[in-house]
C-alpha cells in the first residue's frame, strides 16, 4: 500500500488541528499514513513564555527516514511569510539524501495557518518550493477542488496552494468546519495523484 507521511511543525496546535482532517482524506482515499512531527528548538522556558499548547503524543521524524514513505504532506505555520526555523532545520539535515536524490519523483504537498487573511498562506507554500524543487519532489497543490475555496461569506483559510486556517493574533480562532473539509478534500486528491506516481 502506499505510504503518505503527514509532517507537522505547530506552536498553537491549529496545524495539528488541519492535520487531522488531512490524514481522514488520505486513509478514505486508501493510503497507508505515517503521522509525525517536526522537532522542537525551542526550550520549554521560551515555549512557556510563548503559551504555546503542548505538544502532541506523535513521534519526531528524524530526517534521514523521509525515504521510507512514497510522499509528504507538511503543515506549519507562517513565519513572516516563509517556514518557521524548526522547519527550515528539519529540511537543513536532508543534504545526505539531496546529494544521493533519494526523494526524487516522490509527490508533496502543503498545509499552513497564519495570523490573518493576509498573513502569507499562498507565499508560505511559495517560498518553500525551492527545497522540492531541489530534492526533485514533485509539487501537488490543491487546486480549487472544494466548493469552499470559492466561498467569500466569511473568513476561510486556504487555496488553490493547499489546506489552511487563520488562527488570530493571539491564537483565539479554531480551524473552521468548513476549513477542515478542504483540508480533507486536499487528504483524499492527494491521495490519487500519490497512488498514479506509485504505480
Amino acid at each position: 500500500m502506499v505510504k503518505i507521511f503527514v509532517i507537522t511543525y505547530s506552536t498553537y496546535g491549529h496545524v495539528n488541528t488541519v492535520a487531522e482532517s488531512i490524514v481522514k482524506g488520505l486513509e478514505k482515499g486508501g493510503v497507508d499514513v505515517g503521522r509525525y512531527q517536526i522537532a522542537e528548538t525551542l526550550s520549554d522556558e521560551i515555549l512557556t513564555k510563548m503559551h504555546a499548547a503542548p505538544k502532541p503524543d506523535i513521534p519526531v521524524l528524524n530526517p534521514k527516514n523521509l525515504p521510507e514513505a512514497d510522499g509528504y504532506l507538511f503543515g506549519f505555520p507562517t513565519r513572516y511569510g516563509t517556514t518557521p526555523a524548526q522547519v527550515k532545520a528539519f529540511f537543513d539535515a536532508t543534504g545526505g539524501l539531496w546529494t544521493q536524490q533519494a526523494l526524487a519523483g516522490k509527490p508533496a504537498g502543503f498545509f499552513f495557518s497564519t495570523a490573518s487573511q493576509h498573513g502569507g498562506q499562498e507565499v508560505t507554500v511559495f517560498t518553500s518550493l525551492p527545497i522540492l524543487a531541489h530534492h526533485g519532489i514533485i509539487f501537488v497543490p490543491l487546486g480549487y477542488s472544494n466548493p469552499h475555496l470559492f466561498d467569500n461569506s466569511e473568513v476561510i483559510g486556504g487555496s488553490a496552494w493547499g489546506a489552511g486556517t487563520i488562527a488570530n493574533g493571539d491564537g483565539s480562532r479554531q480551524p473552521s468546519e468548513k476549513e477542515l473539509e478542504i483540508a480533507v478534500t486536499q487528504g483524499e486528491r492527494f491521495a490519487e495523484v500519490a497512488k498514479k506516481l506509485a504505480a
